[in-house]
């Protein structure tokens, strides 16, 4: 499936994207505040491609007039989710490389991803989180209606054995009803 907005084509990943995945997700600015390190080489870039960016609902969000992937959108529906919620419930996951800041394709692409969520997938709930300190994460969220529902003091973080304060953010399906009337 791809989803299209105004400046973004979000489209399943493909091998091809490896060495564009690369050169966004060596940056330390990018996975370590997500939660995961920064890729080594583009044969891991390549590696998580396949195994863990395909799978349904997982996107590149890639440049409309290029195709460049830049970033990545995702929904993990229900028990593939990292919080406990139900099968018409979803976690919201995204980064964006570093060059592509501040232009506001993460939440225009989250816009959209949400529409397709509560339209097309008919989900109740969107959740999301992100470590304190990812204030941009919060930025983002914040623009397309995510509010506080609670804060993590110890999400273990399996990339970095430690403890981490993750603050996680709601948006349900009535509420942003409400913002499309």
């Amino acid at each position: 499936m791809r989803l299209i907005t105004e400046r973004l084509i979000l489209r399943p990943w493909e091998e091809s994207d490896a060495e564009h995945l690369y050169l966004y997700a060596k940056d330390e600015n990018i996975g370590p505040p997500a939660g995961w390190p920064a890729h080594q080489n583009v044969e891991e870039s390549k590696a998580v491609i396949q195994n863990e960016f395909n799978h349904p609902e997982i996107y590149a969000v890639a440049l409309k007039e290029t195709n460049e992937a830049i970033g990545c959108i995702g929904l993990l529906i229900g028990k593939n989710s990292n919080f406990d919620i139900s099968e018409t419930e979803a976690e919201v996951a995204y980064w964006v490389g570093v060059p592509h800041w501040g232009k506001g394709y993460i939440p225009e692409a989250l816009q959209t991803l949400i529409k397709h969520a509560f339209v097309d997938l008919k989900m109740t709930d969107l959740w999301c989180g992100f470590y304190e300190e990812n204030i941009k994460s919060l930025r983002a969220q914040s623009k397309c209606g995510f509010t506080f529902a609670y804060k993590s003091e110890n999400r273990y973080d399996k990339y970095f054995k430690d403890d981490r304060i993750e603050v996680i953010t709601r948006l349900k399906y009535e509420d942003w009803l409400r913002t499309q009337l």
